[in-house]
């Protein structure tokens, strides 16, 4: 008696047989192990990535500066403009600087602008770009003086990360018209930035935060804490919608390296 395995078998046979003749009267042909798609559905739709092609990395930006950019008292790096600029262009970004520097200005530290980027940046691989805000604490010292110091440090910088762009930012000012020292200094940074063909924001000239917080006129009442100096998280985020707008102007909202 013929068993259940072999008649299987053997209708499998007959079914293959079968198969082979049609393909045969149709001119088509059979390859182990290929299968043919569609051309409608060979792949994704034009533009798509293929499975496992390499996705273009976002762009590596350091920021440089005072407590507006790593944060005064009690705000941390994540929180402040520079975070929440990188947020809004899709950056990678490395925040240093400390709370009360400038180009000249130590704060309460040893250290003024060039020594922070030596000690917490320029040791790092090389970012697509560097921004550094600064001017608001240099206001005492001669503009003359905090244009050298700049100078320096940006050469320096250069010669670091030869291909890395670099943005420059004056003087941020939080409420009631700036002190003509901070005017001078905006204006000698903005001068060195021309001479050296870097990128200049003027967060003064520009007007970002206007008003007085004691008069309650301007933006400043909404986004300027109660020490008239620094912005609160609101105006963190409001900094950061006008200097994305700058580096999208500029044509650099996404930077790439040179070279």
């Amino acid at each position: 008696m013929t068993s259940r395995r072999g008649r299987r078998g053997a209708a499998i046979l007959v079914l293959c047989l079968s198969l082979v003749a049609v393909l045969s009267a149709t001119g088509c042909s059979v390859l182990a192990g290929s299968v043919h798609k569609p051309a409608a559905a060979d792949g994704p739709g034009k533009g798509a990535p293929e499975d496992g092609e390499a996705r273009e990395a976002p762009s590596v930006v350091m920021f440089l500066g005072d407590s507006y950019t790593v944060g005064d008292r009690g705000v941390q790096p994540e929180t402040t403009y520079a975070s929440a600029t990188a947020r809004l262009l899709g950056w990678q970004v490395i925040v240093g600087g400390r709370a009360g520097t400038g180009f000249v200005a130590k704060g309460r530290g040893t250290e003024a602008f060039l020594g922070l980027f030596e000690s917490q940046l320029g040791w790092r691989p090389a970012p697509d770009m560097l921004i550094v805000s600064g001017g608001h604490n240099d206001w005492r010292y001669p503009a003359p003086q905090v244009a050298a110091a700049a100078h320096l440090l940006i050469e320096r910088a250069r010669q670091r990360w030869p291909g890395t762009h670099i943005v420059l930012i004056g003087p941020l000012w939080g409420t009631g018209a700036p002190v003509p020292g901070a005017v001078a200094v905006r204006d000698a940074l903005k001068g060195l930035a021309q001479q050296l063909g870097v990128p200049f924001v003027d967060p003064i000239g520009e007007k970002w935060i206007t008003g007085d917080l004691l008069t309650g006129t301007g933006n400043a009442a909404r986004l300027i804490k109660k020490d008239r100096t620094h912005p609160n998280p609101a105006g963190h985020r409001y900094v950061a919608t006008r200097l994305a707008a700058d580096v999208e102007r500029m044509g650099l909202a996404h930077p790439v390296r040179k070279g």
